[in-house]
């Protein structure tokens, strides 16, 4: 079931991207000669107007074939084709499926939002969050918690101690429990792991590892409240783009740091998913309800735009900068030269792809 749902949000995130590039073909007076979902062999096809819709049999994406996108070398470009139009259109055209795809994220993330959907909470949402729960958001390495076996990602369930135990979603009154105790004395932590499971672990506060305050006492875990708490209809638009927006500024600059230190040979495969990793967190997130399985959408759905972004020969950032270079000289790009430029960074792609999915393998058999 995991494999048939994230086809189809591939799918999905696909045919959102190429129906930007559809709608604003379309706008600027280009022939679309095609718009197919799933890629050939053609299982069915219907012709409206001068665009023919195929059903394919590879349920992979999506495509849009525009006339003209690939100049042939000698022939001038023919009329309604993609390069007889101004190059600002072409640009637009090539920017309309990264724009769809963040447009994309941003109404799920608002949808979310109003369908209430788990995450941290402020002092405030704690006392309204009814399945608040306190979850374990860092542990601090060479303390107590990392020594007992505690993770990010943890749930706390309970602590018990020689004074008494404590059940409860606040940080502030898990704290004050922890530091009733004196240093190296065992306390009890029930945990639910991120499989569910539940388990126990036994930690003794120590002092001396906080930086900036060596004579507390602590077990060196950072928490954090995590509940449902719905938004109102009225404003998860306007909190949906706000999410939007950071989550797109954190995606770029950690797809840029990665890129760049993957041409450094520098890059840690470890911080990155390919299509097995992300196959797996698609299943993870529809197996705990429809909110998360459009959260995880979503992200996946900036990172295919900002992907697209890169000026990467093969992806429309590629193609934009072809586009933007030949405004700049005033005449066109040869295309055997473009074609070359794009079968490299093809395979540049799909050597990234083996790789990433070849450490998603060894994380799973690790």
């Amino acid at each position: 079931m995991t494999v048939v749902i994230f086809i189809l949000v591939l799918v999905a995130l696909i045919l959102v991207h190429e129906f930007g590039h559809f709608v604003a073909a379309k706008a600027f007076g280009m022939r679309v000669e095609e718009f197919g979902i799933g890629y050939p062999p053609k299982l069915w096809g219907t012709q409206v107007g001068e665009t023919e819709y195929t059903l394919n049999l590879l349920p992979f994406g999506g495509f849009v074939k525009i006339f003209g996108e690939d100049p042939e070398e000698g022939r001038e470009p023919a009329p309604r084709s993609f390069t007889s139009k101004p190059r600002v259109q072409q640009a637009l055209v090539l920017l309309a499926g990264i724009v769809m795809n963040l447009l994309f994220a941003y109404i799920l993330i608002s949808a979310t939002l109003a369908m209430g959907t788990p995450r941290a909470l402020s002092e405030e949402e704690l006392a309204t969050a009814p399945d608040a729960v306190l979850m374990v958001a860092g542990v601090l390495p060479d303390s107590p918690a990392a020594d007992s076996g505690l993770a990010s990602g943890d749930t706390i369930v309970r602590i018990e101690g020689p004074g008494g135990s404590y059940e409860g979603a606040d940080p502030a009154l898990f704290t004050a429990f922890v530091q009733e105790h004196e240093a190296g004395t065992p306390l009890a932590v029930t945990l639910l792991d991120q499989a569910g499971e539940e388990r126990q672990a036994i930690v003794a506060p120590e002092s001396g590892f906080l930086p900036g305050d060596p004579e507390r006492t602590a077990l060196g875990v950072q928490l954090a409240p995590v509940g449902t708490v719905e938004v109102a209809w009225y404003e998860a638009p306007v909190e949906g783009a706000l999410i939007t927006w950071e989550v797109t500024k954190s995606t770029a600059i950690a797809l840029v740091g990665f890129f760049a230190s993957v041409f450094t040979l520098s890059a840690d495969l470890s911080q990155v998913s390919g299509p097995v990793g992300i196959a797996g967190a698609v299943g993870v997130a529809s197996e705990n309800g429809l909110a998360p399985l459009m959260t995880i959408t979503a992200l996946i759905s900036i990172n295919l735009a900002l992907i697209n972004v890169l000026p990467i020969p093969a992806l429309d950032g590629g193609r934009l900068l072809f586009v933007l270079v030949e405004a700049l000289v005033r005449r066109p790009i040869k295309p055997a030269f473009a074609n070359a430029l794009n079968g490299i960074g093809f395979i540049f792609l799909i050597l990234l792809m083996l790789v990433v999915t070849g450490s998603d393998i060894l994380k799973l058999i690790g």
